[in-house]
């Protein structure tokens, strides 16, 4: 029965390819092609991963950074409202994303490689600036340690001994 149920879970999932890129290997006879392509994988209920994978052929690579995604999925906390909990900044290499929650009604304002991401961690209301690099791999890397980053206030609060009330106390916004 686990087969099945992994099927299930699978079938949920939906994939994007942010993008594919060729790279080479040098080596005595020449260059040695292959493809680079990089996957996220998520059920919009907060559940999303990213993976990569190489080969010689576009599919091959494309299923490759799919298992991979499946292996290293995190869990996204997500507001009723669509957003996140609150602001966070991802840093990955000389990439830098800061991530801001949104009112209702404003979408997913993200720069092209990361939007995948948010959707599909079903985020719906957000704003995010990439303020470091310009390289796709880095900005969704920075993206992703962001939103593993997140936590829910009521969480916070319990594991600070206190209730979310109380932890508001004194805060002038």
């Amino acid at each position: 029965m686990p087969r099945d149920r992994k099927r299930q879970e699978d079938s949920d999932l939906q994939e994007r390819v942010i993008f594919i890129h060729r790279v080479s290997k040098t080596v005595k006879g020449g260059r040695r092609m292959s493809l680079l392509a990089l996957v996220a994988v998520g059920d919009g209920k907060g559940n999303v991963g990213l993976g990569m994978g190489k080969s010689a052929e576009v599919p091959q690579a494309i299923s490759k950074a799919v298992e991979d995604a499946k292996k290293n999925m995190f869990h996204v906390p997500v507001t009723d409202e669509g957003t996140i909990p609150h602001e966070v900044e991802g840093h990955y290499g000389a990439g830098r994303v800061l991530i801001k929650p949104a009112i209702e009604g404003t979408g997913v304002i993200a720069g092209g490689p990361v939007r995948p991401l948010f959707e599909l961690a079903g985020i719906t209301n957000v704003l995010s600036k990439s303020l470091g690099t310009s390289n796709a791999l880095n900005m969704v890397k920075a993206a992703a340690e962001g939103l593993k980053e997140l936590e829910m206030p009521a969480d916070t609060a319990e594991r600070r001994g206190m209730t979310v009330a109380e932890m508001f106390v004194g805060k002038e916004n």
